[in-house]
């Protein structure tokens, strides 16, 4: 079949590789325009350069331009891995079996830009990644191949992308193509019951309600690493939590000290009272000091026992 791959970023890289290395004539790559200064190349552009496939950088992907230069490819499919933009029906119809797309999560659950963050964020045990055929929704097309992993307790969206659903996307990306060049690729309908959506995670999501569960506050601190962080407040300084542990979980009592209220300060870090358990604080970030070991900022920002964060509503 001929392909054109969009994508970026590393892992768009290694799909790319993996379907040339799989013997798939790629005709064609798309990716985002360079940025002016960047420190960092564009990891899919250059090995799109050193095969020597034709490369197109659009600003959009709507555009007439876009939509001719994918016509003049002639493609039997597209193959989306790591695209942030919507691809517009007339772009899909132009390739004869349309277009896949790679995404971190089991659909029909957690569609989205954010999968892998809410995941983490709500507790889940386990996610996936799904090969689905892209329409005009939001992930809602049939779904061609799928595969599970765990999310461990100590996983956070770095750990949990880059050593499980990575590796796993770009295996099941070759896959997915195998699979439709052989004419042996299913179609499963995702059922619309089991949908759930959530939205790009910003920091009206994330604000820490010290009243909640040590493991619930937890759970937003590794879904939120390492943008927007879990957000908190000391002395009217808005702070976000980068890294933190349960270090109590408490028992099913009223907790003696209020939430948000620091208990102790020590060399690990600063342990801050929950509704119920103890959550060790590791390090923090603010515009101010950028990211700093807990106990330094304790000792630079005189915190101490007694002292109080603040709890910051989410707005969702």
């Amino acid at each position: 079949m001929r392909l054109v791959v969009i994508g970026q970023a590393p892992f768009g890289r290694e799909c790319l590789q993996a379907l040339v290395n799989q013997g798939e004539e790629v005709v064609g790559a798309v990716t985002v325009p360079d940025v002016p200064g960047a420190k960092k190349p564009n990891p899919f552009k250059e090995l799109a350069q050193e095969l020597n496939i034709p490369l197109i950088q659009p600003k959009n992907l709507k555009n007439r331009e876009f939509f001719e230069w994918i016509k003049d490819r002639n493609p039997d499919l597209l193959v989306l891995v790591f695209v942030t933009q919507f691809v517009a029906k007339e772009v899909i119809d132009l390739a004869t079996h349309g277009g896949i797309n790679y995404h971190p999560s089991l659909l029909p659950k957690y569609r989205g830009g954010s999968a892998i963050a809410w995941a983490i964020i709500n507790g889940e045990t386990q996610t996936g990644v799904t090969i689905h055929y892209i329409d005009e929704g939001v992930d809602t097309g049939d779904i061609i191949i799928q595969e599970s992993v765990p999310i461990d307790p100590d996983d956070t969206t770095i750990t949990l992308y880059y050593n499980k659903l990575f590796p796993l996307g770009v295996k099941l990306v070759a896959e997915a193509v195998r699979l439709i060049r052989e004419g042996k690729a299913p179609r499963i309908p995702q059922d619309p019951r089991l949908a759930s959506f959530q939205p790009a995670l910003k920091p009206d999501h994330t604000g820490i309600d010290w009243r909640q569960r040590a493991s619930t506050i937890y759970n937003l601190v590794r879904g939120s690493v390492p943008v927007p962080g879990a957000i908190t407040r000391f002395h009217g300084k808005e702070l976000a939590v980068i890294e933190a542990s349960v270090k109590d979980y408490g028992g099913w009592e009223k907790p003696s000290q209020p939430p948000g209220k620091v208990i102790d300060v020590s060399e690990e870090g600063i342990s801050v009272q929950t509704g119920q358990g103890l959550v060790l604080i590791k390090k923090l970030q603010s515009k101010e000091t950028g990211k700093m070991e807990a106990v330094d900022f304790a000792r630079s920002f005189g915190v101490k026992a007694g002292d109080v964060f603040e709890s910051v509503m989410p707005k969702i």
